[in-house]
């Protein structure tokens, strides 16, 4: 004779099963509650002309407006680019870009006169710019070592091992490690502006700044701190092999030299395109009844340190303002006038499509 059983249900709801011998299972059905049994309210909303409609409208209303308003403040911004790679033979450097080499010991020089249309009211940044340069390119990304970047003493005499083949040189490690630090570009740039007299004026360039303040106060630091003996610090170490100068002497200011040259944090902040531009120096306003830059003739005086013929590269140098949304873009002005276009064009035609459709009283007739 098989003994009795019967079910019950526990605190949490669980149904448990019992028999004469004493024993009790639990069942695996989830517990009897709103959330796991499924009986949650549920939101499903109904499209409607009466909401698709207004939907598209306010859309096409909203994003045209604040697109137009985009495209135009990027078209406001002042933005005047020359091409100095010297592929050209007219081209004044030319000499430079065909005799040049990473090992180069001598640098070559060159000037790159140009003509301003317009003048330059307000800060002006002034940016270098590189092409067919693969910044994104996964093992060049991942060789670097952010501790020793961040100034730990022990990742300066055993750096990384992501930084091979640029890890060491002659057993000495190099500070700072990597294929990044290794290709940072070392141009040097200056503006002269030759006024109407025929007076040559140099342009001040502002070199603090440009760099991210957390990459500045947080991301790199000199080991030991920036008030510290660089040239003690790094005694033991070697520079990059393609470095004309080791990191301790980038600049001579203690506050922008070694890891925290700003130069240098501009160039480790890795480019997500091939081509791609940097800042280089501000060029500040200083008086304002003055033009930041005026009007009329200019030569770029290019120390020529960067060869860009191996990987068929192109340099440039560029002069822009900026406004309330930053540098000269016209895609996401573009953007938005493309989408509430869009939106403004589906709205007519589906209001067209309702009020020729929507009153019938066949509802086959409607879905189809």
């Amino acid at each position: 004779m098989m003994a009795s059983s019967y079910n019950a249900k526990d605190e949490d709801g669980h149904i448990t099963v019992s028999g004469a011998g004493g024993g009790t299972l639990r069942s695996k059905k989830p517990e009897n509650t709103a959330f796991k049994q499924q009986r949650l309210p549920a939101w499903q909303p109904i499209l409607t002309a009466g909401t698709v409609l207004p939907a598209f409208f306010i859309i096409g209303l909203i994003f045209i407006p604040i697109g137009i308003g985009l495209y135009v403040t990027s078209n406001n911004i002042k933005e005047f680019e020359i091409d100095y790679t010297g592929l050209d033979m007219s081209s004044p450097c030319f000499n430079c870009s065909q005799s040049f080499s990473w090992n180069s010991s001598r640098p070559c020089t060159c000037t790159v006169p140009f003509f301003l249309e317009q003048p330059y009211e307000s800060n002006v940044f002034m940016y270098y710019g590189l092409s067919n340069f693969y910044q994104n390119h996964r093992r060049y990304v991942k060789s670097r070592d952010d501790s020793q970047l961040n100034g730990n003493l022990r990742s300066l005499t055993d750096p990384s091992k992501e930084c091979d083949p640029y890890a060491y040189l002659n057993t000495k490690p190099v500070a700072p490690c990597g294929a990044i630090a290794n290709s940072m570009f070392n141009d040097t740039l200056e503006l002269i502006y030759h006024d109407p007299n025929g007076t040559k004026v140099q342009i001040p360039l502002t070199a603090t700044g440009i760099a991210w303040w957390t990459d500045k106060h947080v991301k790199f630091r000199n080991p030991g701190g920036s008030s510290t003996n660089l040239t003690a610090v790094f005694q033991g170490t070697t520079k990059p092999v393609s470095w004309h100068r080791p990191v301790y002497e980038l600049d001579p200011d203690p506050e922008n030299n070694g890891f925290i040259n700003e130069d240098f944090i501009v160039w480790m902040r890795t480019a997500a395109l091939p081509t791609f531009r940097k800042l280089y120096r501000i060029i500040q306003k200083r008086n304002n009844m003055v033009p930041t830059l005026p009007r009329g003739n200019y030569t770029l005086d290019v120390v020529y340190n960067y060869p860009v013929r191996s990987f068929e590269g192109r340099k440039r140098m560029i002069l822009s303002t900026i406004s309330w949304m930053g540098g000269k873009n016209p895609f996401l002005g573009i953007a938005y006038i493309t989408v509430g276009s869009v939106c403004f064009f589906l709205g007519i035609v589906l209001l067209v499509i309702h009020h020729k459709y929507g009153n019938r009283n066949n509802s086959a007739d409607i879905s189809n």
